[in-house]
């Protein structure tokens, strides 16, 4: 199969960017689809053979005419909360938006497909309506039989522009001596943007990946507590981790779904969800993690994170010197 020209969803995204230089690298010619193109156009214009297209991605006319031209296309679209709680948002983001992008490949004769899924991901026994819809996603995507099609279900992904370590960062510093942590014993296996692209990357031309769900993690696991900690450790945040039993980290969701309103008014995203919640009742651990099967070292978080949280922290530093 030859592959030259690429149309990527969610390109302008955290781990869009980073997809973006690895394959430029390579020489392919990428598409770039999003929804505000002079919000992003600093980050991504600069890539040679880049196209960046501001587009609806969920109008199918306007999918079909920009999958118009190439020959592979990758889906990197997903939420991780939804404005309201009855799941509807996250059919329309991962469900909906897949059979969109199917039929659209189809319409343009495109063969090849690679799909963004999440670790736990099931359309049955998913204990979420994050991880059910995106398991229902992954399986229609699998069920095209006339394209040939790769998943990819990483663990929690981190990176400088990350919206986990970043985030918890953040919200160590806005709380006072003690931060009261729900779903404490959690476990994820953090795993490296870059690898993440790396994998992406070299099972694009590789017919032995067709078909495939990669699962993706890190070297090692860790329960939600110790990376926290780990955080405030990086950040020089020194705070008090307080573990909430899991009734009250169950009322602390729902307190946030209350308040959903006030976030959308803020622009905020919800910093912690039901939904959240009940996707923490499966570990985010790899049952095999196929970045070995790629040929790929996993990074481990603490060659990479420590360099990004002490650069935010001199950042913030410096910002009190600034008029």
């Amino acid at each position: 199969m030859i592959i030259k020209k690429i149309c990527i969803l969610g390109g302008s995204g955290f781990v869009g960017h980073t997809l973006a230089n690895r394959l430029t690298r390579d020489g392919y010619q990428l598409r770039v689809l999003c929804r505000n193109r002079e919000a992003h156009k600093d980050n991504l214009i600069l890539l040679p053979d880049l196209e960046l297209v501001e587009a609806n991605v969920h109008d199918p006319l306007q999918l079909k005419q920009q999958f118009a031209g190439c020959d592979a296309v990758i889906n990197l679209i997903g939420i991780l909360n939804e404005t309201g709680r009855s799941g509807t948002g996250f059919h329309s983001v991962h469900v909906a938006l897949t059979e969109k992008v199917i039929e659209a490949c189809r319409a343009n004769g495109i063969q090849r497909l690679l799909h963004m899924s999440a670790l736990n991901a099931d359309a049955i026994n998913g204990p979420s309506h994050y991880l059910r819809s995106k398991g229902m996603a992954e399986d229609k995507v699998h069920a095209a039989g006339d394209i040939h099609v790769t998943s990819f279900r990483p663990s929690v992904i981190f990176g400088a522009n990350d919206s986990f370590f970043n985030r918890f960062a953040s919200l160590l510093k806005l709380t006072p001596v003690i931060f009261p942590l729900a779903c404490s014993q959690a476990r994820f296996a953090p795993v490296f943007v870059e690898d993440v692209a790396e994998a992406i990357a070299r099972t694009l031309k590789d017919p032995d990946s067709y078909g495939q769900r990669y699962e993706l993690c890190g070297p090692h696991s860790y329960s939600l507590q110790e990376l926290v900690e780990y955080t405030g450790k990086c950040a020089g945040t020194k705070r008090k981790i307080i573990a909430l039993p899991d009734i009250i980290s169950r009322l602390q969701a729902t307190l946030f779904d209350l308040m959903g309103f006030v976030f959308n008014m803020l622009n905020m995203e919800k910093p912690f969800s039901t939904d959240n919640y009940l996707s923490t009742k499966v570990d985010s651990v790899c049952q095999q993690n196929s970045l070995i099967q790629l040929g790929i070292e996993p990074m481990a978080l603490e060659c990479i994170v420590p360099q990004y949280l002490s650069k935010r922290t001199r950042r913030e530093q410096n910002n009190h010197f600034r008029v």
